[in-house]
């Protein structure tokens, strides 16, 4: 394998996967509305599943075409109209079971934080270990999930900074990155890390790490 200098490999990783994946389904993580949160809590509990995360994506912005953005307005919604929506839009293995959980977890979110998921923050005491503890009594989210959210809420959430769960950090080992969270930090700007922490979840799923050490060990 290639080994290539760590600030090549930042930019070759930024070059092919430089976006958050909250970008993809229109989630303002770094302004911490209550909206984009919330629609980062969907695609966290969609993701977690053993589903690729294009699936995941698809079906999420699925729901939020629908204009179901809020624990409020999809609590009102019918069991049947959710699992129509995601077994149209690339969930079918899991649509009823994800169906019953995000009816289960927004009237959870309701009656525990009045509907706005920012409110583990403060319950949390902006500790991050909390925080993930509480987002895990969220129906539908496990460690992963809670991992999921995490690390794109470090976007809107500074006390997270960095954030980076053991299988992305295995990444990092494998690009010839720093895998503690504050070496590997000094490589970009802090508004950049949770890019950089997304650039390399994508190559992971893409399975292109290969690919991106020898293309930075060309730069």
């Amino acid at each position: 394998m290639a080994v290539a200098d760590p600030e090549a490999v930042v930019a070759e990783l930024f070059s092919r996967h430089g976006r958050t994946f909250a970008e993809d389904f229109a989630a303002d993580v770094p302004a911490d509305t209550a909206e984009a949160m919330f629609r980062l809590l969907v695609f966290a509990t969609l993701a977690s599943a053993r589903i690729r995360s294009s699936a995941a994506l698809e079906a999420s912005n699925a729901l939020f075409d629908q204009g179901w953005t809020s624990p409020r307005v999809m609590a009102e919604t019918t069991w049947e109209q959710r699992v129509q929506v995601l077994n149209k839009h690339g969930y079918a293995r899991y649509d009823e079971s994800t169906a019953r959980i995000l009816g289960e977890s927004c009237h959870y979110l309701l009656e525990t934080y009045d509907g706005d998921i920012r409110a583990v923050r403060e319950a949390a005491d902006h500790h991050r270990d909390r925080e993930h503890d509480l987002l895990m009594q969220v129906k539908g989210i496990g460690p992963v999930g809670a991992d999921i959210f995490l690390r794109e809420a470090q976007a809107g959430w500074d006390e997270l900074i960095p954030f980076v769960d053991a299988r992305t950090r295995q990444t990092a080992r494998e690009l010839g990155l720093p895998a503690d969270p504050r070496r590997l930090l000094t490589l970009v700007e802090r508004d950049q890390f949770p890019k950089l922490v997304a650039a390399l979840v994508r190559s992971r799923l893409e399975h292109d790490t290969e690919d991106v050490l020898d293309a930075a060990s060309a730069r």
